[in-house]
């Protein structure tokens, strides 16, 4: 699976930026796709993950700001982010994920950066 994430940028506080991610390869593997962020000497954390069933989940930060949604047609994955706060700035990867029996195998792409400053 390869994954291949864009739409990170310079924001102002308040502002909106959609990232993109595009999967390719074996696709029909995946259950689950999602955005981890990573900010300057923090550990990289889930910011939201959408299944293949179409369940969401978010981290309870970006809740109502942070829409993540999937075009099935495109193997695409989108994340809206809505209301930015400088504490959203990180370098922003894509996630997939495939569950064989127990355990889990990752998939990322290259990191965005998503920068919320004034």
């Amino acid at each position: 699976v390869q994954l291949q994430a864009s739409g990170g940028g310079l924001v102002k506080p308040g502002g909106s930026l959609r990232l993109s991610c595009a999967a390719s390869g074996n696709i029909f593997s995946i259950n689950d796709m999602g955005w981890y962020r990573q900010a300057p000497g923090k550990q990289r954390e889930l910011v939201a993950r959408i299944t293949s069933g179409a369940s969401t989940q978010y981290t309870d930060s970006v809740k109502g700001r942070f829409t993540i949604s999937r075009d099935n047609n495109k193997n695409t994955v989108y994340l809206q982010m809505n209301s930015l706060k400088p504490e959203d700035t990180a370098v922003y990867y894509c996630n997939a994920g495939r569950w064989v029996v127990t355990t889990r195998y990752d998939y990322w792409g290259q990191g965005t950066l998503v920068t919320v400053s004034s």
